[in-house]
C-alpha cells in the first residue's frame, strides 16, 4: 500500500512521540492516521500496543482487531488479541490461543522475546482443548458398537482440536471413494486369526531363515542416487531398515521362501492384491536398535498393509495420522499407509514384523480390475513402498 508524505509523517511524529515517553500524543496521532481513509493496517498494531502501554487493555483490544479485520492470520496479532482477552479476563481467551497456536508449523522460528507468551498459549489450548475433549467424549451414546464408538471418540478429539483429519496421500495411485481409515477394524478381515495363531510357526520359520546362509537381507529402501527423496532419504539403502522379502512384486523369492512354508500357507488365504509387477508382497522387517522411520506415505490407496508382530522390545511404537499403537507379538492390525505414518524403535534390540499387503475391502470385484489394469500399465510397484 503507498503511504503518502503526511502519512509517514503523522506517523514519524507519533514514533518520536512515543519514545519521548509522551503516550498520550503518540496515541493521538495514530488514532487519527489509523481511523483515516486508505491508511496502512499495520498503524491498527502499533496502536493496540501504544494503548496497552497506557494501561487501555480494551482499547488495545479493539485495535488490534481492526488489524486482524485486514490480517486474519497474522499470528503476532492473534498471540496479542490473546493475551489481552486474557488480562480482561474474558473467557474466549483460550480458544484465542488456539487460534494463534494454528498458526504455527511445526518448523516454524519463533523469535526469543516470543517464546516465553508462546509456551503460555500452547500451556492454555492444551488444557482447554483436552477440556473440551472430555466433555464431548461424555456426550457419547453409551450403546455403541466399538467400531462406532472409535469413529465418535475421534470425531470428539478432531473437534477439539486435539487430533486432526489426515488424508490420504498416495505417492502414486489414488482411487476416488476409498474411505480414509487410520487402522482398520479387524471384522473386515476374518483370516487374520489364523494368521495370528500361526505366529509361534511363523516365529520358528524366521529364526530358521536368520540361520541360513543363503537368506537375502536387503534395505528396505532401495531406490537410485538420483531420484528425489525427500521422504526417504536418512534410510535409502540403509542397513538400519532391512527386508527379507518371501513375495516381492508378485514373485516368490526362493532362496527365502523355501525355508517358510507354513508362513507362506498362511498368506496364501490372505486377501492380497495380485498386480503383475506389483504385487503380492510378503517380508520380514527388520528395525535396528535406535532407529526411527521418519513419517511417510505408501504408493496406492487401493491397498492396506497389515503388520504382524514376531518380535517386540520395549520402547518401539507406530503412528498412523493421529492414531499410536504398540505392536504386540501375535496380534495382527491393518492400516492405511497412505495416510503419514512412522514408527521408531528405541530399544537395543532388534524388532520384527511381518508385512502382508492387502486388498482395500470397500472395493468391488470391477473396481480391483481397474486398478490392476491401470497399476500394471503404468509399471510401479509396491515392494518397498
Amino acid at each position: 500500500m503507498i503511504r503518502t508524505m503526511a502519512t509517514q509523517s503523522r506517523e514519524e511524529q507519533a514514533d518520536r512521540a512515543a519514545a519521548s515517553g509522551d503516550l498520550a500524543t503518540a496515541r493521538h496521532l495514530l488514532e487519527q492516521e489509523a481511523g483515516s481513509a486508505g491508511s496502512d493496517p499495520s498503524l491498527w498494531l502499533k496502536l493496540s500496543a501504544l494503548r496497552r502501554a497506557s494501561g487501555d487493555a480494551a482499547g488495545a483490544l479493539e485495535a488490534v482487531e481492526r488489524f486482524l479485520a485486514a490480517e486474519p492470520r497474522d499470528f503476532a496479532a492473534l498471540l496479542h488479541r490473546a493475551m489481552l482477552l486474557e488480562q480482561l479476563g474474558d473467557r474466549r481467551c483460550d480458544q484465542a490461543f488456539g487460534h494463534a497456536i494454528a498458526q504455527l508449523t511445526p518448523d516454524a522460528h519463533i523469535p526469543a522475546p516470543m517464546r516465553s507468551a508462546v509456551a503460555h498459549a500452547r500451556e492454555r489450548w492444551e488444557i482447554c482443548s483436552g477440556g473440551m475433549e472430555n466433555r464431548l467424549r461424555e456426550a457419547i451414546p453409551a450403546d455403541l458398537s466399538p467400531l462406532a464408538r472409535t469413529r465418535a471418540e475421534r470425531l470428539a478429539s478432531n473437534s477439539a482440536h486435539t487430533t486432526r483429519h489426515f488424508h490420504q496421500e498416495p505417492t502414486e495411485f489414488h482411487y476416488p471413494g476409498v474411505p480414509e481409515y487410520e487402522f482398520h477394524d479387524r471384522s473386515f478381515f476374518p483370516q487374520l486369526d489364523a494368521l495370528d495363531a500361526a505366529t509361534d510357526e511363523i516365529r520358528g520359520e524366521f529364526d530358521a531363515l536368520m540361520r541360513a546362509e543363503a537368506a537375502e537381507m536387503v534395505p528396505y529402501i532401495q531406490y537410485p542416487e538420483h531420484v528425489p527423496l525427500a521422504q526417504w532419504k536418512e534410510l535409502n539403502n540403509s542397513r538400519e531398515w532391512t527386508a527379507i522379502h518371501l513375495l516381492k512384486n508378485g514373485e516368490r523369492i526362493e532362496a527365502n521362501a523355501r525355508h517358510c512354508p507354513k508362513t507362506l500357507d498362511v498368506i496364501a488365504a490372505l486377501d492380497q492384491p495380485h498386480v503383475r509387477g506389483a504385487s503380492p508382497n510378503a517380508m520380514f522387517s527388520l528395525l535396528a536398535p535406535r532407529t526411527r522411520i521418519p513419517p511417510h506415505t505408501g504408493v496406492a490407496n487401493t491397498r492396506l498393509v497389515c503388520h504382524l508382530p514376531l518380535i517386540v522390545p520395549p520402547d518401539c511404537g507406530f503412528r498412523v495420522g493421529a492414531s499410536t499403537r504398540e505392536w504386540v507379538v501375535g496380534e495382527s492390525f491393518v492400516f492405511d499407509d497412505t495416510i503419514e505414518h512412522e514408527a521408531w524403535n528405541g530399544s537395543d534390540e532388534l524388532r520384527v514384523v511381518l508385512i502382508v499387503d492387502l486388498w482395500q475391502p470397500s472395493l468391488s470385484a470391477d473396481d480391483r480390475a481397474a486398478v490392476a489394469a491401470v497399476i500394471e500399465a503404468a509399471g510401479v510397484s509396491f515392494a518397498g513402498a
